[in-house]
């Protein structure tokens, strides 16, 4: 088996990479919707369906799947023999990002829901601040993956 994950590592990165990139896009873009979702329009206007859609689309086709890709290919990336040195602290601090961005995306779902229920109780501003969680994360995983503190 280690020989298999071995010979497919480019592979599995590749696609591990691919994966992250297209759910980091959607966890990006997800609360700028919120914000203009926020701003732009009333519970039931024209407006608000289209958000709604826009919304669930987004986070349902796109932000979903690759967020399960991610793990996925990640997983498969850990079990695969001299990639992780567990003796290092980067491995845990990888861990601890990809578990904020996870919390993040349930975050984001929950959201979307009260959207659509018509109970949406944060502002723009909000929405902008909580976009930057996302980006806390990113820096915390690349420098741990690169850096290899």
């Amino acid at each position: 088996m280690s020989d298999i994950l071995s010979i497919a590592y480019p592979w599995i990165k590749a696609l591990h990479i691919m994966s992250v990139i297209a759910w980091m896009a959607g966890l990006f873009y997800l609360p700028r919707l919120f914000v203009y979702h926020t701003e732009q329009s009333q519970p039931g206007d024209s407006r608000d369906v289209v958000f709604q859609v826009m919304e669930y689309k987004l986070l349902r086709y796109i932000m979903r799947p690759s967020m399960i890709a991610t793990w996925g290919f990640g997983l498969v990336l850990v079990m695969t023999p001299g990639i992780v040195d567990w003796g290092s602290v980067w491995p845990y601090s990888k861990l601890g990002g990809v578990l904020v961005m996870t919390w993040f995306h349930i975050w984001l779902s929950q959201r979307r829901k009260e959207f659509a229920a018509g109970k949406n109780t944060r502002t723009g501003r909000q929405h902008r601040m909580m976009n930057e969680v996302p980006t806390l994360a990113m820096v915390v995983i690349v420098l741990s993956v690169v850096v290899k503190f």
